[in-house]
């Protein structure tokens, strides 16, 4: 009886066919590092007002040119198990901040960098791990010092704006002025009374034509469609929303009638007509102005619908029905029953108008508060819109930050550099192998004025020993200024400002997700699941 052999020995052999498995510092921890930095380099480029764009083709073939870290990370389907790792830290970033993913990738693949010279000194990766930590906590414990503005009203719209120009500057350089007016003036104004910020409470309307310069805030919904009905405009209308189609309803049982002559033929159809008349005229005797469905309006129901004076719009996403009927304060109603006067919302002004050449029906709310404003974008290339809506929402992102912890450090890299000076002091104070590991930590917070420098084309070595100077003399806002020739510039004075709890979220993720990478020591790959292959083309030889 012949025995069986297994095909490699070690821990392969327990698994199937196909599996494979890396081990030890070669090939599973310096493999995991290096892809992490490859893809730490490639999102580094893009930091910054003056990062270049990335133009990336998604898998179902639709093009993104943009600088956002986040979208190129959700676009592009990274299946390495490392950099997923990276991934998810930037996506809580995302999640719990809005902005700053950027910032998470790239410390992360700092800091993986310097621990991989570390670990080809012989520093085991628990070692450095439980070192970056050390180096965490510490720099949480300073970053409350290096808080250098705090905005406490923010229903003022200029103190709102000098809060959300840096986030926006650094998607949309040379526009951030116009578009923080924007987005502090739409913000402020749906900001209630006591309840906390929704951001999906700001919608964005992107509209192809002229420039951005013409884009403004509407107090109120922006649909890209026509009305169905004849009437274009309806002032102080109350507004009853469906969910349903407005038609004739289809009996539940399906029935045979059977019709002897051209009398009851007529007076058959002319009973349904006269059914869906008397609804019609009951939802128009309810003060019913504007009627709103989710599904379509029958030929029939609209000829009523003219006749009794009133407004037919249809929206073909519940999404927007849901929006739409918190904006005008009503309830969306499952079938076509006559509303009574709290199902029924009020909206100031519902209008058709023409923006460039596309029509657009606008639910206006002049009143006081609005429940949600919408920004209308307007742009030459469905491209560029599409950035300047990511911009739009990193600033709505951090408005809602604002409106918790209204708490700012200086930006344009002066925080990191800060933060990497007294780190190097507190390494000197530590015994042991921890020290080798608080310094790498400064040495990787050093990529950030790095990168501002060498993606604005000046000469980051200089730049680095002029901040490092700098704070050296105690300026602790002095910045990176990407506007002059290897300069440095206050930060502060520039109003360029980053928020605070972006940082602190931003450290603690990228340093979870470098820590987690060092203590993989093993990588056991299943084999992947599936069916049989897909068949060959039929001039092939299998089927000869």
């Amino acid at each position: 009886m012949a025995l069986h052999v297994p095909k490699a020995p070690g821990f392969t052999s327990m698994l199937k066919d196909g599996a494979r498995y890396y081990s030890g510092l070669e090939e599973a921890v310096f493999r995991n590092i290096t892809a992490c930095k490859e893809f730490a380099h490639s999102v580094r480029s893009t930091y910054g007002p003056n990062g270049m764009n990335k133009m990336v083709i998604n898998h179902l073939e639709k093009h993104f040119v943009t600088s956002d870290a986040a979208t190129i990370m959700r676009e592009l389907e990274i299946e390495h198990p490392a950099a997923k790792l990276m991934i998810l830290g930037s996506e809580m970033q995302d999640s719990e901040v809005g902005d700053g993913t950027n910032f998470v990738v790239i410390l992360a693949g700092a800091l993986l960098e310097a621990a991989e010279e570390l670990l080809r000194l012989g520093v085991t990766p628990g070692e450095v791990a439980d070192g970056y930590e050390k180096a965490l906590e510490k720099c949480l414990e300073i970053l409350p010092s290096l808080v250098c503005k705090e905005i406490k009203d923010y229903r003022n719209v200029d103190d709102v704006k000098k809060g959300i120009l840096t986030s926006i500057q650094s998607k949309q350089y040379g526009n951030e002025d116009f578009l923080a007016e924007l987005v502090a003036k739409a913000c402020v104004s749906i900001m209630p009374e006591i309840t906390t910020f929704n951001v999906d409470n700001i919608r964005v309307c992107k509209i192809l034509g002229s420039g951005l310069q013409s884009s403004k805030v509407i107090q109120g919904m922006v649909f890209k469609r026509d009305v169905e009905g004849d009437i274009q405009q309806m002032l102080n209308a109350k507004v009853v929303v469906y969910s349903c189609a407005v038609d004739i309803l289809q009996t539940e049982t399906k029935g045979t009638v059977l019709i002897k002559n051209a009398d009851e033929l007529m007076n058959f159809s002319r009973g349904e007509e006269n059914l869906l008349e008397l609804q019609i005229k009951a939802i128009a005797d309810a003060g019913a102005k504007v009627v709103v469905a989710g599904a379509k309006f029958g030929d029939m129901a609209l000829h009523y619908i003219n006749k009794y004076k009133m407004m037919a719009v249809r929206l073909n996403s519940k999404f927007d029905l849901r929006r739409l009927s918190r904006t005008v304060g009503a309830t969306v109603l499952p079938r076509l029953t006559p509303p009574n006067s709290e199902e029924m919302g009020l909206c100031d002004n519902v209008a058709v108008e023409e923006l460039g050449d596309t029509t657009v029906v606008i639910f206006r709310n002049e009143g006081k508060e609005s429940r949600i404003a919408t920004i209308v974008v307007r742009g030459a290339t469905d491209n560029y819109m599409d950035d300047i809506e990511r911009a739009i929402d990193d600033g709505v992102n951090t408005f809602k930050g604002i409106s918790r912890d209204g708490k700012f450090v200086a930006g344009a890299g002066a925080c990191e550099i800060e933060l990497s000076h007294q780190l190097s002091q507190y390494a000197d104070t530590l015994p042991g192998l921890d020290q080798y590991a608080v310094r790498k930590f400064a040495t990787a917070l050093e990529a950030f004025p790095k990168s501002l420098a060498d993606n604005s084309g000046q000469k980051s070595t200089l730049i680095l020993s002029k901040l490092l100077e700098a704070h050296q003399k105690g300026k602790k806002s002095v910045g990176v200024d990407i506007e002059s020739d290897n300069a440095v510039c206050d930060a502060v004075e520039k109003g360029i400002l980053d928020l605070y709890v972006c940082k602190y979220w931003g450290l603690k993720y990228a340093v979870g997700a470098a820590s987690t990478i060092l203590r993989v020591d093993q990588i056991i790959m299943a084999k992947r699941s599936g069916g049989p292959k897909p068949r060959k083309a039929a001039d092939s030889d299998d089927e000869q």
